[in-house]
C-alpha cells in the first residue's frame, strides 16, 4: 500500500490524488489551501476547552446530534464492545457552540467544505465510466447546501494506565461519510490497513492534509473507492502522559441524496448510528 502525498499545486494533483484514494482509500496533501494557523489556533483554544469544566454545559442533543460528548458515551466502533478513549465535540453552523469558539470553527468549516467540494469533483473527473454512471447526480453537488457535513472537535486525553483492556484511543473503523478531511493532528497514531492486513502509519507531518474515503462514497461508486478501515492508536511512554487533539471534517449528503438502490443519504446514516451506539 503506498497512501501518496500529493502536492495540491501540481499540474497533476487530481489524478494523483484520486489513483490514492482509489488504491488505498486514502490520500494526502501538502501546499494545500488551508492555512496552518488556523487550525493550529482551533487546537490551543479547544484543548483548553476541553480541560475545563464548561464543557459540560454544551452536552450534545440525542436528536440533532451537536455538542460536548464526553468520555463515558463516546462511541463503540462498529463490531467492538470497548469505547474508545476520547471526548469529543460536534459543530454544525445551526448548531450551539461556545461563543468564544464560533468564529474560527465557522471560518474552517467553510474553508475545509470548499475544498471537499473541489475534492469531489476530481474524484467525479477522474472516476472510470462505469463508476461515475453510478452516480445518481454530481458528487459535488451531493453536497450543496446540506446541513449535515459535521466537524468534529476531538480530544484524546493522556492515557492514565487503568484504561479497559483493549481500548484504543480509537478502534479500527471506517468513516460513514462521502470523504472525510483531517489535518494532521498535534500528535501521531493514526494507522491505515492494507489488503493483507497489516497495519501501516499514514503519513502525518504537521501541515499535511490528510483525506479518506467514507462508507457513503464506497456505496455511491459500487466499491471503486474504498472506505480503508483505520484506527488511532495508544502511545506509549512520554508521548502517553499527551493529549491529542484531532478536526475531522466529515463530508455529509443532504438527507434525499440517493446513494445507491439500498440506501438514501439519511437512510444510511439512520442506520450507521444505531450501529455505533450513539442513537437508538
Amino acid at each position: 500500500m503506498n497512501v501518496q502525498v500529493v502536492d495540491y499545486t501540481a499540474s497533476d494533483a487530481p489524478e494523483k490524488f484520486v489513483q490514492s484514494l482509489h488504491e488505498t482509500g486514502f490520500g494526502v496533501l501538502k501546499n494545500h489551501p488551508i492555512e496552518q494557523e488556523l487550525v493550529e489556533s482551533i487546537y490551543k483554544d479547544w484543548y483548553a476547552f476541553f480541560s475545563s469544566d464548561k464543557k459540560h454545559d454544551f452536552k450534545f442533543n440525542v436528536d440533532t446530534q451537536d455538542g460536548y460528548f464526553a468520555e463515558e458515551v463516546s462511541e463503540t466502533a462498529k463490531g467492538h464492545d470497548i469505547k474508545d478513549i476520547k471526548e469529543y465535540y460536534h459543530y454544525y453552523p445551526w448548531g450551539k457552540v461556545p461563543e468564544e469558539l464560533e468564529a474560527q470553527l465557522k471560518e474552517y468549516y467553510a474553508k475545509a467544505s470548499a475544498l471537499a467540494a473541489e475534492l469531489l469533483t476530481w474524484v467525479e473527473k477522474h472516476s472510470p465510466d462505469n463508476v461515475s454512471k453510478l452516480y445518481t447526480e454530481q458528487l459535488a453537488n451531493m453536497i450543496k447546501d446540506t446541513p449535515n457535513t459535521l466537524l468534529r472537535v476531538l480530544h484524546y486525553p493522556p492515557l492514565k494506565g487503568d484504561e479497559e483492556e483493549g481500548a484504543l484511543r480509537a478502534a479500527a473503523h471506517g468513516d460513514i461519510n462521502l470523504l472525510t478531511i483531517l489535518p494532521a493532528a498535534n500528535e501521531p497514531g493514526l494507522q491505515v490497513v492494507d489488503k493483507d492486513g497489516n497495519w501501516l502509519d499514514v503519513p502525518c507531518n504537521f501541515g499535511n492534509l490528510i483525506i479518506n474515503i467514507g462508507d457513503m462514497l464506497q456505496e455511491a461508486s459500487g466499491g471503486y473507492f474504498p472506505s480503508t478501515i483505520h484506527r488511532v492508536v495508544n502511545p506509549t511512554g512520554e508521548e502517553a502522559k499527551k493529549s491529542r487533539i484531532s478536526l475531522p471534517l466529515f463530508l455529509h449528503p443532504r438527507d434525499e441524496v440517493v446513494l445507491s438502490d439500498r440506501y438514501t443519504s439519511r437512510s444510511y446514516l439512520e442506520e450507521r448510528l444505531r450501529e455505533l451506539g450513539v442513537k437508538m
